[in-house]
């Protein structure tokens, strides 16, 4: 077996070799609605694998993106579907014995296992997948036997939210240092060979005081900024939907102190790279959405796409579509997202985290310094700027909230109405976009340091009459090496 992912553009790009048939191929395409880098896994004879790939269909019909999450589910079926293949079964046919064999494979057996938390997101694939093949008849039944919530194929590992935040000693200095190349001085640092510190430096101020996830942050559009119509010292406030996890619609805010970060990048860097990009751009202009009016008020955009005159509104402009959209600029065709690179249109996210694990490498280089924070034992994400948002957020709004009920000296409970409108987890569950405010609650354990209490409770409990246990230790040594000497003698 092998896995393909659809593509109109390598079929339009040779049409001179595929000729009639690739034009049949891209209207079928169109006809069923099948979006590009849609997952397909072919037989021997290049035959479609079913159930695999109308399950794919089927996720892509809901809106899945196939860029990422479609992408992920096809590598987790395609190794599935292989094991299942050499012990002579298929997805239609499977035991529970084949499945129980493939997760002791993948945790056990195999050369590199993988951990609790990978495994279970790909059992929960695997599960989703078979509740769909009984629900679309090409099961009977689910081969997993459920005992309660679980099944053999759960880890049985119980986790809460991996929730990692910086202090803003360690985000300055995974800024300015990791991100912006300087010193531990605040210098420039020579030995720096990285691209566009300032943009990276923007990359942390905006996703840290926004406390967007990194697909709605790296794909940021510059009139969702305000770019050029903004007066100094105004926030930027616009709508996500489409870039958001589960679709989910929010407002983002972005303060004026971040936009100032973000503005230097567009000032002294993104010129250059727009500029040496401009003639590519010329020569793909048939791919690309060329916008030609910007209807701040709408906050739509229209212009020339596939041969057609368009019009979207931003939040309604997913990933993929902001990543082709240009428009006319000083050099000519440039992209219209804020964060570009050389020789590339809107950076992915591959792209961002190539840049920030060389920032975790030049971090790591001076970590013994004592100018430098303490350094976690697993590298930051740009998620964990999102966490410090959320935590940074959270506890000023209960100290404001507490100050509030201490000055007007309240008595008996809030209105429903004070409740939705003052609580400090429902507005932080509100601009972050939380499903549910119980994941919101997750983080009240994140506002102290427990071990910090705990050292203090027992700060006298470790030692004996003023010894540390080092101190015993060291004067044992001593009486040992004097007994020794007293024998030689």
């Amino acid at each position: 077996m092998d896995l393909f992912f659809v593509s109109r553009a390598r079929v339009q790009e040779r049409a001179e070799l595929y000729g009639r048939a690739g034009e049949e191929a891209v209207r079928r395409l169109d006809f069923r609605a099948l979006p590009d880098r849609l997952p397909v896994i072919v037989d021997d004879q290049i035959r479609p694998v079913e159930p695999a790939c109308s399950w794919f269909r089927h996720l892509a019909y809901l809106g899945r993106d196939p860029e990422d999450t479609l992408r992920h589910y096809a590598y987790i079926v395609l190794r599935l579907m292989e094991f299942l293949a050499e012990r002579g079964r298929e997805l239609g046919t499977a035991a529970e014995s084949d499945l129980v064999a493939y997760r002791r494979s993948r945790v056990e057996l195999q050369d590199v296992p993988v951990g609790g938390t990978v495994w279970d997101r790909e059992a929960s694939v695997i599960n989703t997948l078979l509740d769909w093949m009984v629900g679309q008849g090409f099961r009977r039944t689910s081969p997993l036997r459920a005992v309660g919530s679980t099944n053999p194929l759960s880890s049985g590992m119980s986790r809460d939210m991996d929730i990692r935040h910086l202090t803003l000693g360690q985000f300055l200095f995974f800024r300015d240092v990791g991100m912006g190349g300087q010193t531990l001085g605040g210098e420039v640092d020579r030995a720096f060979r990285g691209q566009a510190p300032n943009r990276s430096r923007a990359a942390a101020d905006l996703a840290v005081t926004s406390g967007m996830r990194p697909q709605e942050w790296s794909t940021v559009l510059l009139p969702e900024l305000a770019v050029g119509m903004r007066r100094p010292g105004e926030g930027a406030e616009f709508d996500l939907q489409a870039c958001a996890k589960y679709k989910k619609h929010r407002v983002a805010y972005v303060p004026p102190d971040a936009l100032t970060s973000v503005d230097r990048f567009l000032l002294i860097e993104r010129p250059e790279m727009a500029e040496g990009m401009a003639r590519t751009l010329e020569r793909r202009h048939r791919d690309l959405f060329i916008v030609v009016d910007i209807d701040y008020a709408r906050r739509r955009l229209r212009g020339r796409w596939q041969g057609r005159d368009r019009e979207f509104t931003w939040s309604a402009m997913a990933p993929k579509l902001r990543r082709i959209t240009v428009h006319e600029g000083a050099a000519g065709l440039e992209p219209l997202a804020v964060f570009i690179g050389h020789g590339s249109l809107m950076l992915t996210s591959s792209s961002w985290d190539r840049v920030r694990y060389q920032a975790w490498d030049r971090m790591s280089a001076v970590r013994g310094d004592e100018r430098a924070p303490q350094l976690p034992t697993k590298r930051w994400r740009f998620h964990d700027l999102r966490h410090t948002y959320a935590l940074r957020l959270l506890d000023f709004l209960m100290r404001r909230a507490a100050e509030r009920e201490r000055a007007e000296k309240r008595v008996g409970m809030a209105s429903l109405a004070e409740h939705l409108a003052f609580n400090p987890l429902l507005i932080v569950s509100r601009r972050l976009g939380h499903a549910s405010p119980a994941v919101t609650y997750e983080y009240l354990r994140y506002l102290e340091d427990p071990m910090a209490y705990v050292a203090a409770a027992f700060e006298q409990w470790a030692a004996s009459d003023g010894d540390t246990y080092a101190e015993i230790a060291v004067r044992a040594l001593e009486a040992r090496k004097e007994a020794g000497h007293a024998a030689q003698g």
